[in-house]
């Protein structure tokens, strides 16, 4: 680079220098421009506030349209006071709130909570709610969005009023009766303006989170369920251990419950629940101080018009048989409503032993007022004397074959080999015929016990009456009576060991030694081999039975316990009072007779007789096709 040229950059850059200094502004001048510049960004800012409240308001008023917002006709009722009404009896008290105008609380006298408190919560504010929805031809109605009015207060009735701009008004009328039946009805008056002409169901959602009220949540969750009746049909209820969500009922109902073990919340239509509701129970986890997670989506008849009101009914209380046959009579609904099917008494049979004969005993022996604990040992006591003789007969049958086993083994002697089985078993059938004797009597004690003992199984879980209710060591006969307890759940074992329990498992074992060893008494040759296998058998069902019922009610297993203690009290006076001598002299004397005057098998022995000569002559068939 030349010396000029260096020189004409150097002037170059003075140049800019000295514009750049003479045409920067004054103090006055810089001070107008950041006023200027403060103007401009708070108009930028106002202009994107007032862009994002346009925006805000275009999807408040978009999910209004999708979700059927109130804010036209029923504008005055958004806003309000969350006033709470408390309708009572001696029986339950209901709690409504003016925001939804439904009951958001129920308590139930006189049954004590878990925790010791003096009434139950069957659920609070939080927990469950119901919601009438209108489908109108420009803004719908949704009473949880609402604040009703209350009017007519007294302890058993209350009108809730929302108020439209029309001058119509949403009424909802509430009556509680002298138990737990609470009568509801809605009515629209003044809106059939702003209803399609042909519009007449509206649409009810009910949600729930059911409360574990028990000590023991495992068997309480057994029996809580979303229970439902079929119109002019029976009762079904969703899964109690798997989830459910939005099951599809194709029938028409009468009503719907959400159940748990002793407690229940039904709400009924006087008018059906129309067909394809939708129905959800979600089991919740142990330790959540809830059960399941219930849902209900119906529909209902509705008259726009106002003219007809929709009549519902809630029953609020315990479940106990004939409490929930008496509501029947209370109720307006005029249907057959089997309520008392939410007490579940078993399959047919069971349900039949439960309901025509435990029912009425356990009500005669509570209403003499005995200890629930004394009621479980006298019903056991009048099932074994009602079923004494049966089981007389059986163990005769098995003392008879016990005393002719000599005589058995000396006429079987010959069939010793394997594949002279059938052979053996036909020669015993002949023997115990001619004897007058009959080896199927000996199975009577367990078809006798065992519709007894699953119908109990069904019964005692369910019997509220056990609640709460002590005996001897157990401080509630309707759950688990712990001996030791611990903070992790073992698996098969839970968190706890149930003293009954043990007791039943141990007198399990101790009647089966008793049964097995007056069985093996009757048995000839390999008989007597194969019931040393099966033994084992025997030992390892107790143990099984230790793992299922360590979690079930105290009154179920010391039913069970002292079932076994006189089953087993039974069979040692009958052996002890019986004289194998002179039975072994009755059956000789029946042998001389019936040689005298021989008679032919009938019925299912002769039946057996039969089968056994068809299976001799097809193993022989076999044995000579080998030989050729």
């Amino acid at each position: 680079m030349n010396k000029n040229t260096t020189i004409g950059f150097i002037l170059i850059a003075l140049l800019l220098v000295g514009y750049s200094w003479y045409v920067q502004p004054s103090e006055e001048q810089l001070a107008e421009m950041q006023r200027q510049d403060s103007i401009a960004n708070v108009m930028k800012q106002r202009v994107e506030q007032e862009q994002k409240a346009a925006e805000a308001a275009r999807k408040a008023q978009a999910a209004a349209s999708a979700m059927g917002d109130t804010t036209a006709m029923f504008h005055a009722a958004l806003s309000g006071v969350n006033r709470q009404i408390v309708l009572k009896n001696n029986k339950v008290e209901l709690t409504l709130n003016t925001k939804g105008g439904v009951v958001r609380k129920a308590k139930i006298l006189d049954f004590k909570d878990r925790n010791g408190a003096s009434d139950v919560t069957l659920f609070d504010t939080k927990e469950q709610n119901l919601n009438f929805m209108l489908a109108g031809k420009e803004d719908n109605i949704i009473t949880a969005d609402l604040y009703f009015t209350p009017s007519n207060i007294t302890d058993s009735t209350v009108t809730m009023t929302a108020q439209a701009a029309n001058g119509g008004a949403l009424v909802l009328n509430y009556t509680l009766g002298k138990d737990y039946l609470l009568k509801m009805s809605v009515q629209a008056k003044g809106l059939s303006g702003m209803f399609a002409p042909n519009y007449n169901e509206m649409d009810i959602e009910w949600t729930d989170l059911c409360r574990q009220q028990e000590k023991g949540f495992t068997f309480e969750n057994r029996y809580a369920t979303l229970t439902y009746k079929e119109k002019n049909g029976g009762t079904d209820y969703l899964s109690e251990t798997s989830a459910e969500e939005d099951e599809k009922i194709e029938e028409k109902l009468d009503w719907v419950a959400f159940k748990n073990q002793f407690f229940s919340a039904v709400l009924i239509s006087k008018d059906d629940f129309a067909a394809n509701s939708l129905m959800t129970s979600v089991p919740q986890e142990k330790g959540s101080g809830y059960l399941k997670q219930y849902e209900a989506k119906l529909k209902t008849f509705f008259d726009p018009t106002g003219a007809k009101p929709t009549e519902l009914e809630m029953f609020i209380g315990p479940n106990d048989f004939r409490l929930l046959q008496s509501v029947e009579e209370e109720s307006t609904s005029g249907k057959e409503l089997d309520l008392q099917k939410l007490v579940y008494l078993g399959w047919p049979l069971f349900r039949i032993i439960n309901r025509w004969f435990t029912l009425y005993v356990f009500d005669w022996l509570t209403g003499l007022g005995f200890n629930m604990g004394v009621v479980l040992i006298l019903i056991t006591l009048l099932l074994k004397v009602i079923t004494y003789p049966l089981v007389k007969k059986s163990y005769m049958s098995s003392a008879k074959m016990r005393v002719l086993r000599p005589k058995l083994e000396e006429a079987t002697k010959q069939y010793d080999k394997p594949e002279d089985q059938m052979m053996k078993q036909q020669a015993m059938m002949a023997m115990y015929a001619k004897y007058g004797v009959s080896p199927l009597s000996g199975c009577l004690p367990v078809l006798i016990q065992m519709p007894i003992w699953i119908a109990m199984f069904n019964f005692v879980p369910n019997a509220i009456q056990l609640r709460g209710e002590s005996f001897l060591w157990i401080s509630d006969l309707s759950t688990y009576d712990p001996i030791i307890e611990w903070n992790r759940n073992i698996w098969l074992i839970g968190d706890h060991l149930s003293l009954t329990c043990i007791l039943f498992c141990v007198a399990n074992v101790l009647y089966s030694i008793m049964s097995m060893r007056q069985q093996r008494d009757q048995l000839v040759g390999q008989q007597a081999e194969q019931m040393k296998m099966m033994q084992w058998m025997m030992y390892l069902m107790p143990v099984m039975f230790f793992f299922i019922f360590n979690d079930y009610s105290a009154g179920l297993n010391f039913y069970y316990f002292i079932s076994l203690f006189f089953s087993a009290a039974i069979m040692w006076v009958l052996r002890k009072t019986t004289n194998d001598e002179k039975l072994l002299a009755i059956l000789e004397a029946r042998y001389k007779e019936n040689q005298k005057n021989p008679k032919k098998a009938s019925g299912l022995a002769a039946r057996l007789e039969e089968m056994q000569k068809q299976a001799q002559e097809i193993q022989r068939q076999r044995e000579q096709m080998k030989r050729k």
